[in-house]
């Protein structure tokens, strides 16, 4: 074999505009080096005009795959050669990687939500006909319900600030069957709308650090109800420390990040890893 032949390793990259804020290559780097693995991932600027090309030039700069994030997930698909089912219910991609010339796109966010809860919560999901309550609906908020009807919650109430987006939400559940089991409340009804509820889940930006306040009472939660928040920074928000002082379960969203990672990294580096607590401990310390 010449030097030419020797196999280069994996290159796989997360693309976003901006992208600075992003701490895949963190979660990348940490299982590449704990699996001894030769490869490479970055962080790349890609500004809207220019994603179709940057996508078609994969190829040629040799990446075997990567993530898409903000604000490119929908506009991906137009530039792909498979589209998976996920991605195809939710209109957008965040893991793309090459299948021998065809290029591959899925969603793994709502995997992401699903496997955080599975890991930090076992049984949270036992119940039969349960109802979530489901807060936000943003990007996030699409894969997080596509989980939930999956793991077959009965009804999903969904609330947001504004009440048309939560129902343009609401129409893309229903046009994909499932108009009798996701639901829109008010958001003056917030409160209220917590009696009953055996999930809740915070999807907005409401709690971050530099965002405003998530302003809710929690009384009518029942203490059964598992309580999370995909928000990481900070890693405990408000919502879940009240909520563990009233004694509901909480998960913070730190695992979700990590979780959706786990896929594409099999995909382009051959080996499946684990989330565990030394990645957390590596995440949270940068």
């Amino acid at each position: 074999m010449t030097k030419s032949e020797v196999p280069k390793a994996p290159k796989a990259f997360v693309i976003g505009w901006p992208i600075e804020q992003s701490k895949s290559p963190l979660i990348h780097g940490h299982w590449l080096k704990q699996h001894g693995l030769a490869g490479s991932y970055e962080k790349i600027a890609v500004e809207p005009q220019d994603l179709e090309k940057f996508v078609g030039s994969l190829r040629d700069q040799t990446f075997v795959g990567g993530n898409v994030t903000i604000p490119h997930k929908q506009a991906v698909l137009a530039h792909v050669d498979v589209i998976h089912d996920t991605a195809k219910r939710l209109g957008a991609a965040n893991t793309l990687w090459f299948e021998g010339d065809k290029l591959h796109a899925d969603n793994t966010d709502g995997y992401g939500f699903l496997a955080n809860l599975d890991q930090r919560a076992p049984g949270w999901d036992a119940k039969q006909g349960a109802h979530a309550l489901v807060i936000g609906a943003g990007g996030a908020a699409r894969p997080i319900i596509d989980g939930l009807i999956n793991r077959n919650f009965k009804k999903v109430t969904l609330v947001n600030r504004t009440r048309a987006r939560a129902e343009e939400l609401q129409q893309l559940f229903a046009a994909l069957g499932f108009a009798d089991r996701v639901m829109v409340e008010d958001w003056d009804n917030l409160d209220p709308a917590l009696v009953g509820k055996d999930l809740l889940v915070n999807t907005s930006s409401l709690g971050m650090v530099g965002q405003p306040a998530l302003e809710i009472d929690l009384d009518a939660l029942p203490t059964s109800a598992l309580v999370t928040d995909i928000i990481y920074n900070p890693l405990e928000t408000d919502l879940l420390a009240v909520a563990s002082i009233r004694g509901n379960r909480v998960v913070d969203g730190l695992g979700m990040l990590l979780h959706q990672a786990v896929p594409g990294f099999e995909h382009w580096f051959g080996t499946r890893p684990a989330v565990t607590d030394g990645l957390r401990t590596r995440i949270l310390e940068a």
